[in-house]
């Protein structure tokens, strides 16, 4: 899908907000802060609101928790999805770890019934879907990269690992998988390096 960063970019501008604030506050104790904890099922969303308000003050601006959740509007990126396509014809098991919000999955954060067809078609084809909220682990935390391997029943070794956030790629890398970057906007570059390592 697309990335919330870019919808974090227009608000923070509309808002008067000081560039990729947002972004930092939610990096700031990434693991224990309210996004970690909201995304991992600990709090409720009104424990969030609150929370995270009580964050974005302590960093200057107060930003209310639904206000951050309202700018979850994602779209699919086609490109991505005919090449999980190509990827599965060639025999290859593929997983979908996704950081993602209590009554809100991933496909309920697409914006049109279209988006979301395409967002459930796709997970589907996975052969394993681990998400934070249920799972209770979250990307970047080593576990939830041991659990898809434990599932798909592979080594991280034979792992090539996507993120958009160089953050989660860590982790990945630490644990032994390859990993790629997927830049904002344009995916083909990654894309074009994803086949070229399977090749």
């Amino acid at each position: 899908t697309t990335s919330p960063l870019e919808r974090f970019a227009e608000y923070e501008l509309a808002n008067k907000l000081p560039q990729q604030f947002l972004g930092e506050v939610i990096k700031t104790n990434h693991h224990n802060n309210s996004w970690a904890k909201y995304e991992r099922s600990e709090i409720t969303q009104e424990q969030f609101n609150v929370e995270f308000a009580a964050e974005t003050r302590s960093a200057g601006h107060e930003v209310m928790g639904d206000a951050l959740i309202s700018l979850l509007v994602l779209e699919m990126k086609p490109a991505m999805i005919d090449a999980h396509k190509r990827i599965k014809a060639r025999g290859f098991k593929t997983g979908c770890i996704t950081n993602n919000l209590p009554k809100m999955d991933s496909t309920e954060m697409l914006g049109c019934s279209q988006q979301s067809a395409m967002a459930r078609e796709a997970m589907k084809a996975c052969d394993k879907v681990i998400e934070s909220s249920k799972v209770g682990i979250r990307k970047p935390e080593p576990e939830i990269y041991q659990l898809m391997c434990e599932e798909l029943d592979v080594l991280p070794s034979d792992c090539i690992f996507l993120d958009d956030l160089g953050i989660n790629l860590k982790p990945a890398r630490k644990l032994g998988m390859t990993t790629i970057k997927v830049p904002l906007g344009d995916v083909t570059p990654a894309i074009d390096e994803l086949l070229e390592l399977l090749d």
